[in-house]
């Protein structure tokens, strides 16, 4: 783009691939050039007795042009159209012979021609009737005055004209059209992929469902039915057990919801209420019971549910590596609002800190050996889409912590909420 905002305009052919396609209009309009000045200038000098210098003007303000029609035809041809007038009223004041073409002479018809065939490769419809109807107006309106009982020149021009206009735009509008066919054909190349990977994602989604949901809901019967099957448990044993088929229970429900996400875009799952803030308590709670001693600071703010989702999953993934790789180790959990007093003005934040020490020696050995680092992934990229900050890393007595702090006003695209889990 140059400094006015106008579009630099392309010569002709110019998208074409082939290299020599491309120069193929310079070419032409070169050789037309070279052969047509001098032929114009000896043509009305010699056979018509104009002046030499009139003669050279309107030969070069009939020929040049047709250089510019390569980039500009239409300009070229205001150029060329009125010289070509131009050149006829001139030949009025001179005497020349019946015989001699009026008032076209035929170097101009052979470069009227040419800048016709420019014209129809680059210009719409409707200008190129308009170009054609100001030829014919212009060579009826001369013949008004000739001097000699001709016309043969008005008429071939006119035929000519229009026979080339009218093929040099079938040609341009066929291009067009096969360039919209194969921009379609892009474009439906791209949704049938974009439709394979719907398909793949829900084969995914059913092939996940099939392993994982079976599993967990055995998980849930077995802990549900062991105060039945086994006998003699003790009442924390029991209380035990039902934590833990809840436990299943709720994330079986969350995960059919994230696999109904993946298996269709019409799927509703979206429209079940998310965890939030007040659900932190019972995560904490639940990790208490399975053996990590976890100290929460609870926050009864009112933020956007995606802010408070965000939160919820942050706490969930910090406390379960805690429980897979430091059991038994000490956490403290606190979620709270502060305003920022920054430049920027980001306004108030929510605060999210786990804080775990280092596990106490037995058991010396994590549940979990394999650490592939998806979990702190997932946190940043929530935090991220929140345009938070997340920092999270080693301290010094061998514990960890994670801190986020996520802007409670901060806007973010639908179904964000769920792009990082």
């Amino acid at each position: 783009m140059n400094s006015g905002g106008e579009q630099r305009p392309r010569a002709l052919l110019a998208d074409t691939p082939r290299r020599w396609v491309r120069l193929l209009p310079w070419a032409v309009a070169f050789v037309l050039c070279v052969a047509l000045l001098p032929t114009t200038i000896v043509v009305l000098t010699a056979d018509y007795g104009l002046n030499g210098g009139v003669a050279s003007a309107l030969a070069v303000a009939q020929t040049a042009p047709l250089l510019l029609a390569v980039v500009r035809p239409l300009r070229a041809w205001y150029v060329i159209f009125t010289a070509d007038v131009a050149g006829a009223l001139a030949l009025l004041a001179v005497d020349f012979g019946e015989r001699l073409l009026w008032p076209f002479p035929p170097m101009e018809i052979v470069g009227y021609v040419g800048l016709c065939i420019a014209l129809g490769l680059r210009e719409p419809r409707r200008t190129l009737v308009v170009v054609w109807l100001a030829t014919v107006g212009a060579g009826i309106g001369l013949q008004s005055a000739a001097p000699h009982d001709t016309s043969g020149s008005t008429t071939l021009l006119i035929v000519l004209s229009g026979a080339v206009l009218v093929l040099a735009g079938a040609l341009r509008e066929r291009y067009e059209a096969q360039r919209r066919l194969a921009e379609q054909e892009t474009i439906s190349e791209a949704e049938r992929g974009r439709r394979t990977l719907l398909e793949e994602r829900a084969r995914i989604a059913r092939e996940l469902h099939d392993v994982v949901a079976h599993h967990m809901s055995v998980i849930t019967v077995q802990a549900d039915t062991a105060a039945y099957r086994l006998d003699g448990l003790p009442p924390d044993v029991r209380e035990e057990f039902t934590s833990i088929a809840a436990t299943a229970r709720e994330s079986l429900g969350e995960m059919r919801r994230l696999l109904g996400v993946l298996r269709s875009e019409e799927t509703h799952g979206e429209l079940t209420p998310q965890p939030g803030l007040t659900r932190i308590g019972q995560l904490v709670e639940a990790t208490v019971r399975a053996g990590v001693p976890v100290e929460f600071t609870a926050c009864d703010a009112d933020v956007p549910e995606v802010v408070g989702l965000a939160a919820y999953r942050i706490v969930q993934e910090a406390l379960a590596n805690v429980v897979r790789h430091a059991p038994g180790a000490p956490a403290q959990v606190s979620v709270s609002v502060s305003v920022s007093e920054s430049a920027s003005g980001d306004g108030a934040r929510l605060t999210v800190l786990v804080v775990n020490g280092p596990p106490p020696d037995p058991p010396a050995a994590p549940f979990e050996e394999d650490r592939t680092g998806h979990g702190l992934v997932g946190m940043r990229e929530r935090v991220r889409l929140l345009g938070g900050e997340l920092d999270t890393g080693p301290l010094p007595d061998g514990g960890f912590r994670v801190a986020a702090r996520l802007p409670v006003t901060s806007p973010v695209t639908e179904n964000d909420s769920e792009g990082a889990s």
